[in-house]
């Protein structure tokens, strides 16, 4: 008998429920580079995590902060990649960044129609922040899919 599966509409509300926070702006995207638990594993290429392969997940602006949760990723490609491996299967993996700690969130994409055609590269979102150790870091990720009102959402407008 298959499993049934939870609608999106599920899903959000269940996160909401499980953090307490109230998810503002959502959007698939990849990581890249910033947070010092990702990238520990030497000689693997940046923006995968220490893993070896590219970290896929959903970015996710509540009202506590700044979430990027990457799901376990396993397919043929990967499987192959792992044999012999002593890591195992790749691994559930979160950030969190409180939204006191976030200095800035800035989305870079093509805004001129003519360079969109002939370039790949998707909007980048850049957050500065600064770690538990009050140190300024910038978390980079590729956001891919419904990025409009992700960097607006982790900041705070200015009162005037």
């Amino acid at each position: 008998m298959a499993k049934k599966q939870a609608s999106p509409e599920e899903f959000w509300r269940e996160l909401e429920a499980k953090t307490g926070e109230k998810v503002l702006a959502r959007s698939l995207g990849q990581y890249v580079s910033g947070w010092e638990e990702f990238d520990r594993k030497p000689g693997n290429p940046p923006g995968t995590g220490g893993q070896g392969f590219p970290l896929w997940g959903l970015i996710i602006a509540t009202s506590g902060g700044f979430r990027f949760h990457h799901f376990p990723q396993v397919n043929w490609l990967t499987t192959l990649a792992r044999f012999g491996s002593p890591d195992g299967l790749p691994q559930e993996k979160t950030i969190f960044i409180p939204r006191d700690n976030i200095l800035s969130a800035v989305l870079y994409k093509e805004t001129k129609w003519y360079k969109k055609i002939f370039s790949s590269a998707p909007p980048r979102l850049e957050i500065c922040y600064r770690d538990a150790a009050e140190t300024e870091k910038k978390l980079i990720l590729n956001a891919e899919y419904k990025t409009d009102g992700i960097a607006e959402a982790l900041v705070p407008l200015p009162l005037a």
